[in-house]
């Protein structure tokens, strides 16, 4: 069994895979306070609590955009699991080359998630990721990583409302049942759930436009569920998008691989 990890500025989500089969997978708090022990402990409750063994995850990949927890788990996976994780970075063989500016401002995540959508759908494909940040990826038909576009998240976008304004709550993010709010709540609800639906249906149609064709757009991240199956445009909802990058490539680069 490996171990793979997307470590996110909110939560990070864990997978166990066994062969290729996603066997068990988590989402907890990132919390940069936890020491290598406590998120050790916490990942062999979790195993447990599947009735998996640790003693049987032979390896594991992480990909994480906080750089103070990376070696935290880093820590805390060579002390309980006795392996050596792989870190999706410069070294890692992906098969994805990369046209941006420079190559080492993209995420670890947003390639990972990129390499995943290319090898299932192959290209022409957008990965509309809805986490802290929505990002939009743009992979071009012979598999480049082109680059794409980063928004607010929704949660971030509710959370200024309440914090930049004197009178506004803070409020749950839902479907409103209409578009005209009558109070000042669900007025909130549908300024963010319409307009952001807005936003992501504006950029898939400018980034089709530049790629000159219909991309298979792909939708994955932690609030994805919320809002992703009312864009139409949206083709696929792949909940473990980077989860399964993650296998893939730890796949093409488990040690003693000569590919």
């Amino acid at each position: 069994m490996i171990m793979a990890f997307d470590i996110g500025n909110t939560t990070m989500a864990l997978g166990v895979y066994q062969a290729k089969k996603l066997i068990a997978n988590w989402r907890i708090k990132s919390d940069r306070e936890k020491t290598p022990d406590e998120y050790g402990l916490i990942l062999c409750d979790l195993l447990e609590h599947e009735k998996l063994s640790s003693r049987k995850i032979k390896g594991a990949i992480i990909s994480s955009v906080v750089p103070p927890i990376t070696p935290v788990i880093e820590q805390a996976v060579e002390k309980f699991f006795g392996v050596k994780p792989l870190l999706v970075g410069p070294g890692l063989k992906t098969g994805i080359p990369i046209l941006y500016e420079n190559p080492a401002e993209v995420g670890p995540d947003r390639i990972v998630a990129a390499y995943a959508a290319y090898k299932k759908y192959r290209g022409p494909c957008l990965i509309v990721d809805f986490g802290t940040a929505t990002t939009f990826d743009a992979i071009s038909a012979a598999g480049e990583y082109l680059g794409g576009s980063i928004a607010p998240g929704i949660q971030i976008s509710a959370e200024a409302l309440y914090l930049r304004t004197a009178r506004l709550p803070r409020i749950e993010i839902k479907k409103p049942r209409a578009a005209i709010g009558r109070n000042t709540v669900s007025s909130m609800q549908s300024g963010l759930y319409f307009g952001y639906i807005g936003l992501v249906n504006q950029i898939i149609n400018e980034v089709s436009a530049e790629l000159q064709a219909k991309p298979v757009v792909v939708a994955t991240g932690g609030q994805a569920e919320l809002i992703a199956s009312d864009i139409k445009a949206i083709d696929h909802f792949e909940p473990n998008l980077v989860l399964e990058g993650l296998q893939l490539l730890y796949e093409k680069n488990r040690p003693g691989d000569k590919k």
